[in-house]
């Protein structure tokens, strides 16, 4: 089965958290599924939110109605993982900027100018890897491999663009995983960490594993999903860690490195 592999990346970005207060806009601490999707949307040229809109308005939509925009009706069934890079640890470092939005609209003070706070992460890195078992998901392939996109992808907004770097095609298979390490961003209701003793952690130290004494643990509440109803995120809890674990009922895919993946 082929991969699709390549380092997303960028000076900024910001996937903005729907909860809003006066304070500041936040963002999430990783790109989540629907972020990427729409990524993929903009490169294969695909509507979204917009576009969304302004077809219920042509159509006269004034109650709910069931529906997404069409990047995400059209990819939402792709097979993604998303990995951080091991020395972050997942964690991105963000920082508050502030900036003006002088349109005019933007805010009843005098002059209309709103002065934005928002939350930005800095300098993002990742690796993606796309399961390619699909038509959508060879698209995708043939375009980033030949380095096309009808929209320019960014980072959550439009000005941060996104950087697509080294890519690469894999073959994989599915293997047998019961105990282990996982490289990737993974559904933390599908794994559990395996409670390891002294003796343990030295017989794994024998075998030529590291970081067994020093482990790490991220874990974040990101979206996986929409609400065809509300186009709201569904969330659930993701995790990421060098911890060993065991997994439940999931496929593990190994890539060429060795690290072993999930799919969702």
């Amino acid at each position: 089965m082929e991969i699709l592999k390549f380092t997303l990346s960028g000076r900024n970005a910001c996937f903005r958290k729907p909860e809003m207060n006066s304070y500041c806009y936040f963002t999430y601490g990783n790109i989540h599924k629907v972020a990427l999707l729409g990524i993929f949307g903009a490169i294969l040229g695909y509507g979204g939110y917009t576009q969304m809109q302004e077809s219920g308005k042509r159509k006269g939509q004034e109650t709910l109605a069931f529906g997404y925009p069409e990047f995400y009706e059209r990819l939402q069934d792709l097979k993604i993982s998303i990995l951080p890079f091991r020395e972050s640890k997942g964690l991105i470092p963000k920082k508050i900027q502030y900036f003006n939005n002088s349109v005019g609209y933007a805010s009843r003070e005098l002059g209309g100018n709103l002065i934005v706070k928002e939350q930005w992460l800095e300098n993002p890195a990742w690796e993606i890897c796309l399961l390619v078992d699909c038509r959508e998901a060879k698209k995708i392939r043939d375009a980033i491999c030949n380095r096309t996109c009808v929209y320019y992808p960014y980072l959550g907004r439009n000005d941060h663009p996104a950087d697509i770097t080294a890519i690469t095609v894999e073959q994989t298979e599915e293997v047998f995983f019961e105990f282990g390490r996982l490289g990737c961003l993974t559904p933390k209701n599908r794994i559990s960490i395996a409670d390891l003793d002294e003796d343990d952690k030295m017989e794994l130290e024998e075998q030529g594993e590291t970081d067994v004494w020093d482990s790490f643990k991220y874990q974040e509440a990101l979206p996986y999903g929409m609400d065809g109803w509300t186009n709201n995120y569904l969330i659930q809890d993701f995790l990421y860690t060098n911890a060993f674990m065991k997994v439940s009922d999931i496929p593990i895919y190994q890539l060429e490195d060795g690290r072993r993946i999930v799919f969702y």
